[in-house]
């Protein structure tokens, strides 16, 4: 993993909630670029770091998480969202867990999240395993393909993911 990447990870560690993950496009980007010989520059503009929290689950606890990691990566565009809250926006019961609000995401390879423990180890949460980020394919998640599978094909052409990568296997 490069200087950067590791440099937003002890962030998260030292300044984000605990227990955070930095997950969707940091851990995939990065996968999926080293297939090819000439990988594209992975973008760190906008960083999802997520985590799971009952006790205070207002949009503003998130918003202070997002303040201090910016004063130290300006750079980055922080995005910080407590995964107990996050039901609300497409009419899902509450989450029972972290792992259980990826669950809800898109796609099984952007819901895939890192972070370092207290001695730099690196921790994984993937909820739907490694197989379809490791054989590079992108596969709707049950919870989109219920609730909104035209989103999936929306968020596919949006994304230019085939352009970027066209060995990607899309699996609806």
């Amino acid at each position: 993993m490069d200087v950067a990447a590791v440099r937003q990870l002890e962030l998260v560690r030292s300044l984000g909630p605990e227990g955070a993950y930095i997950a969707a496009g940091f851990v995939r980007n990065r996968v999926w670029d080293a297939l090819y010989d000439a990988a594209p520059t992975v973008n760190k503009a906008d960083i999802d770091v997520v985590y799971f929290c009952t006790a205070d689950v207002s949009p503003e606890r998130d918003y202070a998480y997002e303040v201090a990691l910016t004063a130290e990566d300006p750079e980055t565009n922080w995005q910080v969202r407590n995964q107990a809250r996050m039901h609300h926006f497409h009419g899902y019961p509450p989450f029972g867990s972290l792992e259980d609000g990826l669950t809800h995401w898109s796609e099984t390879a952007t819901s895939v999240g890192v972070r370092l423990d207290e001695v730099g180890n690196m921790l994984f949460v993937a909820p739907f395993g490694f197989d379809d980020l490791a054989k590079h394919i992108l596969r709707i998640t049950p919870g989109m393909k219920d609730m909104d599978p035209a989103g999936f094909d929306a968020r596919l052409v949006a994304k230019g993911w085939q352009a970027r990568w066209p060995r990607l296997k899309v699996m609806r």
